[in-house]
């Protein structure tokens, strides 16, 4: 009995990375405002028809003016780091919300919950800019 090894040969290709432009700051504003719906909807009852209209206005702008972007968005969303972004916005925001209760300052506010929104909403624009910075930097594309 012969054991065979095969050997996998792989085709590595040099691809032109020179014409992928970033996606501009005001397409992380949407994310921004998905990052501030919870307190959104809390500071505001019907918050959420304008959130999901925002959503729509998103996919639309995302099918449309950044259709040739498409891969570089898919790419960001299945990046593990954008992963551990959301990952830590979301412990960020139920530890926020656990330490002030547990110090007898809950937001309970219309005014608190709205400055939690703009918290939240700016840290979430700001991570996913500086993470598409790095990736782009990472890539020698900057």
């Amino acid at each position: 009995m012969g054991i065979s090894i095969r050997k996998r040969k792989t085709a590595t290709t040099d691809i032109d990375l020179s014409d992928i432009k970033p996606l501009p700051l005001w397409f992380f504003g949407f994310e921004g405002v998905m990052g501030a719906a919870y307190d959104l909807t809390k500071a505001w009852d019907d918050a959420w028809m304008v959130l999901i209209a925002i959503a729509l206005v998103n996919v639309v702008v995302g099918a449309t003016v950044l259709r040739r972007r498409v891969r570089l968005m898919r790419a960001m969303l299945k990046n593990a780091h954008t992963r551990k972004i959301a990952i830590g916005l979301l412990a960020l925001r139920v530890g926020l919300h656990l330490v002030l209760a547990a110090l007898g300052a809950p937001v309970t506010s219309v005014a608190g919950h709205l400055t939690v929104a703009v918290l939240m909403g700016a840290t979430t624009v700001t991570l996913l800019w500086f993470n598409q910075r790095v990736t782009f930097r990472a890539l020698r594309l900057a």
